[in-house]
């Protein structure tokens, strides 16, 4: 599908072709840092598709492997075509359990271009999530939010329907609040 590219600052918010109306989402996971939570991004995926179109739904197909992806213009080509999507997005949402180089550079990224981000983390995984991310936390743009597999559906659905001011995390100690500005 052939993305239109908005510029950073733009007043109008970046949408799809053909699909007005609708946010357009960057779903950052793991590639080459590791594939443990595939089936994990495919739920988040399944999910994101309710609040608008993923822009980055490879991230959760089965037959992409820790090698990453084949692409016909190499690593350059990929990290353009992720790079002008995370321009055209509206929110990111990233499962940053897994440890990935990739998805840390994605997030600072999108914060320099001032995009809403939510950050999903799992501590029952016996991993403690970067001071890098959970740091960036500032209570609206960019959110971490720690919770369990079971209820990752109910935690999405809370960030994006409720209105901005009144969004609450599911976790008892979530480090931010507040929801996207879309």
């Amino acid at each position: 599908m052939e993305a239109t590219v908005a510029r950073a600052g733009e007043c109008e918010e970046p949408r799809l072709p053909g699909e007005p109306g609708r946010r357009a989402l960057y779903f950052c996971g793991s590639i080459r840092g590791g594939r443990a939570d595939l089936e994990l991004y495919q739920r988040i995926v399944s999910r994101l598709r309710r609040f608008g179109a993923v822009l980055t739904e490879h991230v959760a197909a089965a037959e992409l492997g820790a090698s990453g992806e084949e692409a016909a213009g190499g690593d350059r080509l990929i990290h353009e075509q992720d790079m002008a999507w995370l321009q055209q997005a509206d929110v990111v949402v990233a499962e940053v359990t897994q440890p990935s180089l990739g998805v840390g550079y994605e997030l600072g990224r999108a914060v320099a271009l001032r995009k809403p981000i939510l950050c999903l983390f799992r501590p029952q995984s016996g991993r403690v999530l970067s001071a890098m991310i959970r740091g960036a936390a500032d209570g609206s743009q960019f959110q971490v939010w720690d919770y369990e597999e079971g209820e990752l559906e109910a935690v999405l659905d809370r960030y994006f329907e409720a209105p901005p001011p009144e969004q609450v995390a599911s976790s008892p100690a979530p480090t931010a609040c507040f929801g996207p500005t879309v």
